[in-house]
């Protein structure tokens, strides 16, 4: 059975002090624990109220009550299973075909969701700003599905790194060019920006180009898409060609 320090250090992991003092997170859920333990995250302990995951040791594995996962889980409506995986090392910037900046990205869901995308489209590098949320957040983990283990995110300082690249830089603004009808390469960066204020102003004047996606309502009051909805849109055009 689990045992209260164990309980307690995941429940701890919550919050990212702890997971950065222990270099620690966890995720949820037996589709995306699998897709991690597909992957190369080193699993460091799995919890399960079931008699699965048989490709997992024994020594790894342990079995909880229903009641003391409802005391560890991030989530509303508990799984049936969570795992405690170590923080990969960083990896380098792969600086090559295109590339998502985010800038201060502060809903879990939103970047769990942008990240999903990602893997979609097969956008392998992002690039998240000092101030976005923190990718071992449990709901991020949640909301990338597994795709956490397929996109290489690093954070960075994003005025100095745009202030170096030699790669085209695009950005999302309401008075850009309609993105349907732009000329869009296969190589650079798109920034996508906070979803209050967009793309913060000292950022916004590294862009080369401003692209908008339209509205085509008929009354045009909307004022604006979600963040992660508006990059599956200009995801899909960049990759479109």
């Amino acid at each position: 059975m689990v045992s209260k320090n164990q309980i307690k250090l995941i429940t701890s992991l919550q919050q990212k002090k702890y997971r950065i003092a222990n270099k620690l997170f966890f995720a949820e859920g037996v589709k995306g624990i699998q897709e991690l333990l597909d992957s190369n995250f080193e699993l460091e302990h799995l919890f399960t109220t079931q008699n699965d995951f048989d490709s997992v040791s024994q020594e790894k594995k342990t079995i909880i009550s229903e009641n003391d996962l409802k005391k560890v889980t991030a989530l509303a409506t508990p799984n049936t299973c969570l795992a405690v995986f170590k923080m990969p090392v960083e990896k380098s910037i792969t600086e090559t075909g295109l590339i998502l900046a985010l800038d201060s990205i502060r809903d879990p869901g939103n970047l769990g969701t942008i990240l999903r995308l990602c893997d979609w489209f097969g956008i392998q590098q992002v690039l998240c700003s000092k101030e976005t949320v923190d990718l071992y957040n449990p709901k991020v983990v949640q909301a990338t599905m597994g795709s956490i283990a397929r996109v290489n995110v690093n954070y960075v300082d994003l005025n100095v790194f745009l202030s170096q690249t030699k790669f085209p830089i695009f950005g999302t603004f309401m008075d850009g060019e309609n993105i349907y009808k732009a000329t869009l390469p296969q190589q650079g960066i798109i920034i996508m920006g906070n979803e209050a204020n967009g793309i913060s102003p000292a950022l916004e004047k590294g862009v080369h180009n401003r692209l908008t996606i339209p509205r085509f309502g008929n009354l045009q009051k909307t004022e604006s898409l979600n963040v992660a909805a508006a990059t599956a849109i200009v995801l899909s055009e960049f990759c479109r060609g």
